[in-house]
């Protein structure tokens, strides 16, 4: 493993330690309907950090390109724990205006995940670059409209489960994790250059080879 992958394991840790301590401690509740400032530094923080190092380290961003993106796709699965949101919806712990779009966009990344990873990713890159956007659409319309339902209905259904363990991880780890994993297949699928076949006894690999 470079040295990359080590620190990017490490800082990835220290990330989920940081964001498990601070729900356990309530950091993130938001007993108001106002706009949860935490959580917001919490879910950009890692973003912002990750697009400065891409930008500035010839060397992370390297060891970003170089990672498998059948994997990082695959790994968009977990978002069909976004039936979760459903059941709050329906036992009026949640807004509607959050957990339907939320719920019913995560739950198709989720499901379709595995399909564009082993499909649209050896095969069809304009679509495999189309998924990854349509990924983080949905990961923005959770974010905003979360935010906007403690705007424009301050005494309707509060986000409180949101900003509380488990829940919070949800904001405050996964959403910007898988972003990130958005990002970095959408910059490895810009340098694929037409096909490469193997025959590996009867199986057949495709996969692209970059500029």
């Amino acid at each position: 493993m470079s040295k990359y992958g080590r620190w990017t394991g490490v800082l990835v840790g220290v990330w989920l330690t940081l964001a498990l301590v601070a729900g356990a401690r309530g950091v993130f509740q938001n007993n108001a309907q106002r706009v949860g400032v935490a959580v917001a530094i919490a879910a950009g923080s890692p973003i912002v950090l990750f697009l400065l190092w891409f930008a500035a380290s010839a060397g992370f961003r390297a060891f970003a390109l170089s990672l498998n993106p059948r994997v990082l796709t695959a790994l968009q699965t977990w978002r069909i724990i976004g039936f979760v949101f459903l059941l709050l919806e329906a036992h009026q712990q949640l807004p509607a205006m959050f957990a339907l779009p939320a719920g019913y966009g995560d739950m198709f990344i989720g499901v379709t995940a595995s399909l564009v990873a082993w499909q649209l990713a050896a095969r069809y890159r304009g679509a495999f670059i189309a998924w990854q956007l349509l990924g983080i659409l949905d990961l923005v319309v959770a974010v905003g409209s979360g935010t906007l339902s403690r705007v424009l209905d301050p005494n309707g259904i509060s986000m409180l489960p949101m900003t509380m363990l488990p829940l919070s991880l949800v904001p405050t780890f996964l959403v910007p994790l898988f972003l990130i994993f958005h990002v970095i297949c959408i910059a490895q699928a810009r340098q694929w250059k037409g096909s490469v076949v193997e025959e590996r006894g009867s199986a057949r690999a495709v996969g692209y080879r970059a500029v």
